[in-house]
């Protein structure tokens, strides 16, 4: 028996999984170049807040439709097998190409708004998002958990900018991403 309301742990496991995955990831680089380039903040935060719950809404109705047409016992061997598949993409270090630097067209929020929703496109934790809510069959808890976890990762990633991205020992929060990514992938296969 579950010690924790469905909706509680569904929100949880996303908040968790998603804040581990996002460090380091090329939207909390793009983030911390926002933040390094036009220097206000709260526009940057309030676009990321937005991109997030559209895109990450998006993907969590995509995956709990998904997983309403994904039933069986097969389907947790494939949902399983994917977390094992983000654990190792985990491991790969993000980087953001020059040319994906956004281009100031009507303000900041605007900027940062389209910019992180583009760059969120097919991201690890916008995959996660769907295979989460496929997981869970919950669009707002899923999406409001990966929400303040991608909040949790960039609003820090905002305020300490460059200075945060030297400091951080990337290396080892990969290692916790794919740990926890890895450890939901083999919950889904032994829980069934």
């Amino acid at each position: 028996m579950d010690l924790l309301h469905p909706d509680l742990q569904a929100f949880l496991v996303s908040t968790g999984l998603v804040a581990i995955a996002e460090i380091g990831d090329k939207t909390q680089l793009l983030a911390m170049l926002l933040a390094a380039r036009f220097r206000k903040p709260a526009p940057i935060i309030a676009g990321i807040f937005v991109a997030t719950i559209a895109n990450h809404s998006l993907a969590a109705l995509v995956g709990k439709l998904a997983g309403n047409f994904l039933n069986g016992p097969w389907f947790h061997w494939v949902l399983g097998i994917a977390f094992l598949a983000f654990a190792a993409w985990a491991l790969i270090p993000d980087k953001m190409d020059e040319d994906e630097s956004p281009k100031s067209v009507g303000g900041v929020f605007i900027t940062t708004v389209v910019a992180f929703f583009l760059v969120e496109m097919g991201d690890k934790t916008q995959v996660a998002t769907i295979a989460l809510a496929a997981r869970f069959h919950e669009v707002l808890w899923v999406a409001a958990g990966t929400t303040v976890g991608m909040m949790l990762a960039n609003v820090p990633a905002v305020f300490l900018s460059q200075a945060a991205a030297t400091r951080l020992p990337l290396k080892y929060i990969r290692w916790a991403a794919a740990a926890s990514f890895a450890a939901i992938g083999l919950w889904v296969l032994i829980a069934g």
